[in-house]
Order: structure tokens, then C-alpha cells, then sequence
């Protein structure tokens, strides 16, 4: 009697499919990307993690700093009875995948004082750089052509749970209500933050979430752009040599 494929989900079952036919035709294994373009993922820390859970389950061997270093260690015919079943599943494979946004991370956020902001600042990632939510983990089903991601630099927000490394899902506006958490732009000072917006009689309040830190003024409002309203924030995962 066939052993189940020992705890393999269906990306991980397209990934082996497309290592070995590429493997195949080629002689050499897939980069990162091509893995992610074959498999329908954009991002490339995604696909990584995939692998990673490869590695651990000993279907592949990877030199992790080494382009193209990948090699199957199961057996082919192991690799064929994977195929055959992911091309069975092929359109739950796809229906899944569209339950997912994938969000374009445009760059740095200061949740600390205010800094210059480099010209670089909304280009710094990878033009094709993304994070990946399942719509289910949002507050409301945003639209995702609304959101983008910014990693966060700083603590002054830590009491709101966000740490320096964290990325924020924000939601593309130029308005917001008194309590929201914003990122804006101070035009005068070419500057750029992370704070809680509070609209005051004659300035705006920005608020930092750190008992250590004091709010900052605004007294021109003009000055001023919101650029967008925090939806949700992924934390970063910190990982420790074994």
C-alpha cells in the first residue's frame, strides 16, 4: 500500500513537480523566482519558506546562500505520484491561491522622531517585492489594488504592539479620524512617521504609542499629508542560530 505523501500540501507538491520536470529539461535547478512564477506566488520570502519546509521533511537538499543549489533526495518515482496528484487538485490549487491579496511593500516607515526621507524611500524594496494575506485575515475585504506594505523602523509604537522590523498593511488615504494610526508625510521638513492621528483645534497631535516619547505638533495642517490608514500589522519573527 502507497505511504501518504508524509505531510506535503499542495504548493509544496507543485514545487517538487516543478523542480524535477525543470531539473529535467535543464540540468540545473529553478532560482527562486522561476519557482514562484511556476507555482503562481509572487513572493520570493513565500517560496523560500516553502523550501525550507522541504528541507526539513528531506524531499530536497539546499545550500541556502547558493543560487540554484537545489537537488530532489526522494526518489523519482516519489516525484511522479506527486505530480500526478497535484494535476488532480490543479483547480483547488488555483482556488486557493485567489483567496489570497498579494501586497506590493513599497519601502521604510519611521514609528520613532521624524527623519529625512530619502528620494529613495518609496523604492528601496525589490520592484516585485510582496507580502502575501489571505483575505480572511483582514478587518473587512479591502480591495486589493487600496493596500500596500511599509516596514516599520523604530519603536515609538511598540505599545501598539509594532516593532521595529514589523510590516504594516496600510490602506492607500489622505484622510483620517481622530485614534487612527497613520503614515504622513511633513512636506515642510521633507519628513515621514508612523503615529496616531488627532485632530486638535488649531494643530494636528500626532501620538506615539511609547511612554518614553512625547507627541509631536503640527501647527501648519497643510504641511501635512496622510498617505494612508494602518489595516494590519505582520509581526516579524525573529529566528536564533540552534
Amino acid at each position: 500500500m502507497a505511504r501518504k505523501s508524509e505531510g506535503l500540501g499542495k504548493r509544496h507538491k507543485m514545487i517538487m513537480q516543478f523542480l524535477g520536470q525543470f531539473q529535467t529539461e535543464n540540468g540545473y535547478s529553478p532560482s527562486i523566482r522561476e519557482i514562484g512564477e511556476a507555482i503562481g506566488v509572487k513572493s520570493t520570502s513565500l517560496v523560500d519558506y516553502y523550501l525550507k519546509q522541504l528541507v526539513k521533511k528531506d524531499y530536497i537538499s539546499r545550500e541556502q546562500h547558493i543560487s540554484r543549489s537545489i537537488c530532489i533526495k526522494k526518489p523519482l518515482e516519489a516525484a511522479r505520484q506527486v505530480a500526478t496528484r497535484v494535476t488532480e487538485n490543479i483547480s483547488q490549487v488555483r482556488s486557493a491561491i485567489d483567496e489570497l491579496f498579494s501586497i506590493p511593500v513599497l519601502g521604510r516607515i519611521v514609528a520613532s522622531e521624524p527623519i529625512p526621507m530619502p528620494s529613495s524611500d518609496v523604492s528601496y524594496f525589490d520592484p516585485e517585492s510582496s507580502v502575501e494575506i489571505a483575505r480572511s485575515l483582514l478587518p473587512t475585504r479591502e480591495q486589493a489594488e487600496e493596500l500596500f506594505a511599509l516596514e516599520v523602523q523604530g519603536d515609538s509604537m511598540i505599545d501598539a504592539m509594532i516593532n521595529d522590523g514589523d510590516l504594516v498593511i496600510m490602506k492607500s488615504s489622505n484622510q483620517a479620524e481622530n485614534g487612527e494610526m497613520v503614515a504622513v508625510w511633513l512636506d515642510d521638513k521633507d519628513e515621514t512617521t508612523l503615529k496616531y492621528f488627532y485632530k486638535e483645534p488649531n494643530r494636528i497631535r500626532l501620538q506615539p504609542a511609547n511612554p518614553s516619547m512625547g507627541p509631536i505638533y503640527v501647527e501648519n495642517p497643510a504641511s501635512l499629508r496622510i498617505m494612508g490608514k494602518v489595516v494590519m500589522v505582520i509581526r516579524k519573527i525573529k529566528s536564533y542560530a540552534a
